[in-house]
């Protein structure tokens, strides 16, 4: 009997201690925030909608939660010396977050290695994937293992601001 809630507090203070490692994430307070405004936008559209609909759904809750965030935001993706291309980051938040946004009936391990090519090309550490597609809103949160702290800069000083703001 006492083996059996020894057990049971272990399985409860492993549970709390995972809890706590999950709250120390790096910007998990700003990551909840956006991860909220997701679930609104989903609790109040549904799926089924193309991407759009989904960003300006978005760029409304961002504002009503006083999130900072650039949508449509159009960075250089380099290679080597070069400038390879660019592409435009459905939402950068906060000047530290990726969003990319889907709309899709599940995620893909592609859309996965496509959002962390993209944190990887701009040298960001965290990013997030959110999908509106499915029944239940789907979401991950990314982290870069290439990142280089040392030549992270300040993505909307290093580019013109080409984006729409909001």
């Amino acid at each position: 009997m006492n083996l059996c809630f020894f057990m049971i507090g272990l399985i409860k203070f492993d549970f709390l201690k995972a809890m706590a490692e999950i709250d120390k994430y790096k910007y998990s307070d700003l990551t909840h925030k956006v991860i909220g405004c997701a679930m609104e936008v989903h609790k109040v559209l549904g799926n089924g909608f193309q991407e759009v609909v989904y960003q300006r759904a978005l760029e409304r809750e961002f504002r009503l939660a006083e999130i900072k965030a650039l949508r449509e935001f159009e960075m250089n993706v380099r290679y080597k010396d070069i400038i390879a291309g660019t592409r435009r980051v459905d939402f950068f938040i906060e000047n530290v977050i990726s969003l990319e946004i889907k709309a899709v009936s599940e995620l893909l391990p592609v859309h996965l290695n496509q959002a962390i090519n993209y944190l990887e090309a701009y040298n960001l550490e965290i990013g997030l994937l959110i999908n509106f597609g499915a029944k239940s809103l789907e979401y991950r949160r990314l982290i870069n293992p290439k990142f280089k702290p040392d030549e992270a800069v300040n993505m909307t000083e290093r580019y013109s601001i080409r984006a729409r703001k909001i």
